[in-house]
């Protein structure tokens, strides 16, 4: 009798503290998610202005040391962008919450002179910050703070490009590569969900795409797909140490980071003019309209070597100390050249250009169950299994190349043991 009524009072703590973490899941999901929002208009609304006034990309320097000036003025010179998120996921490291507010107006300027980056890696900056600073304050444990940083991290990915369930798992895989912490899956999904809602009920339409020319499962596509998918492994290898070189070349020959800002803005400008002056800006922003082309258009109008101006494009963005995220810019990459690739294996462009998007996204990240469900929210169900084998191929084949210098590798990726390592 007194073991059943350990038992029930077990139970009972288990269901409130189950209950606990959902009240905070969902008032991270709330408030985050509000924050992704505002964060997606203010982006859409920098950029609508770029498209009306192309002679902004002119002021690319400008914004470069803008960026900077504000960072050093914040004490934020050294910040480390999304390397500091893993940090303080992995070792409850708190972040500053001006943290947010800084990647917020920083990324937005950005967009503004047309510079080539994302939002969604900015998105995991400004949810974790958020929540993070929440977690410390309340005084939770280390491992729950934890938690509630990747709760941050997955409803600011959510609400701002509308795929709940790859923000949840790559909140939580991104870390440590081979191992998730389970226990983390109800509320990293529930502040997902509601993020996602959130961003919905206010006006923000979810990311998605029309493949067509979908092969049947059989033998033949199973091969072409293989193929494409290692294709797809050695340009997430050039786009990780294209960026990692850039920025060390930076560093080395231009230490003073204003320099650096405004010597990367001039070749931004000239780079721009040289490809189509100012009213062709092709490779400026996060590359959402290379996607388009790839994907829904088929690849019309896609240049054979597109992926390789936007690798140049968005590494000497990023690398001169322009904030803003490297993951859009990896899906145009992929897409470009897939599209391009892909008829050549006797796939139809806009397949190739989607397997591209799911196939260097994990490739460049080192998350393949989050490849899965991207490509399931991106492109819907059909042709998932083509694109999981494309992912895990492309998985294998990267190595320990990765974005995130302080991502941590917990297993091989050749035989099943450990060997905790730093993607490179």
């Amino acid at each position: 009798m007194k073991l059943s009524a350990d038992m029930l009072r077990a139970h009972g703590l288990d269901l409130l503290d189950f209950l606990r973490r959902g009240v905070f899941a969902v008032l991270i999901g709330l408030l985050v998610g509000a924050v992704g929002v505002a964060f997606h208009f203010g982006i859409d609304l920098v950029t609508q202005l770029r498209q009306a006034h192309n002679w902004f990309i002119l002021l690319l320097p400008v914004g470069g040391l803008a960026i900077i000036l504000l960072y050093r003025a914040c004490g934020m010179e050294q910040d480390r962008g999304t390397n500091l998120v893993l940090v303080a996921v992995r070792e409850h490291e708190p972040m500053h919450l001006r943290t947010a507010p800084l990647i917020f107006l920083s990324t937005c300027i950005t967009h503004l002179v047309g510079g080539s980056a994302g939002r969604e890696g900015a998105a995991l900056q400004l949810g974790a910050s958020i929540s993070n600073k929440i977690a410390h304050a309340m005084g939770v444990e280390p491992e729950e703070g934890r938690m509630l940083t990747v709760c941050g991290m997955a409803a600011a990915f959510s609400a701002l490009f509308g795929t709940p369930l790859t923000a949840a798992l790559f909140a939580l895989e991104v870390v440590h590569v081979g191992v998730i912490q389970y226990a983390a899956l109800v509320p990293a999904f529930l502040s997902s969900l509601v993020g996602y809602l959130l961003a919905g009920w206010m006006g923000v339409a979810p990311t998605a795409y029309a493949v067509s020319g979908l092969p049947g499962l059989a033998a033949g596509p199973l091969v072409q797909v293989i193929v494409l998918g290692g294709l797809c492994a050695l340009l997430s290898i050039l786009f990780c140490k294209t960026m990692h070189t850039v920025g060390r070349l930076y560093a080395q020959f231009l230490p003073d980071p204003r320099l650096r800002a405004v010597v990367g803005g001039c070749i931004m400008v000239a780079l721009s003019l040289l490809d189509g002056g100012l009213a062709d800006q092709v490779y400026n922003g996060a590359g959402g309209n290379l996607i388009e082309a790839a994907v829904n258009g088929n690849g019309a109008g896609v240049a054979p070597w597109a992926f390789l101006v936007k690798i140049l494009f968005t590494t000497l963005t990023l690398g001169a100390g322009f904030r803003g995220g490297e993951i859009v810019p990896t899906f145009a990459c992929g897409a470009t050249f897939g599209c391009t690739v892909a008829p050549l294996l006797g796939l139809s462009p806009s397949f190739g250009g989607a397997v591209g998007v799911v196939a260097a996204f994990c490739g460049v990240t080192n998350c393949p169950l989050s490849s899965v469900l991207l490509a399931y929210e991106l492109f819907g169900g059909r042709g998932l299994p083509l694109f999981a084998l494309a992912i895990a191929v492309s998985y294998r084949l990267s190595g320990y190349t990765g974005l995130y210098s302080e991502q941590q590798i917990v297993y091989s990726k050749i035989i099943p043991r450990q060997i905790n390592k730093k993607a490179e």
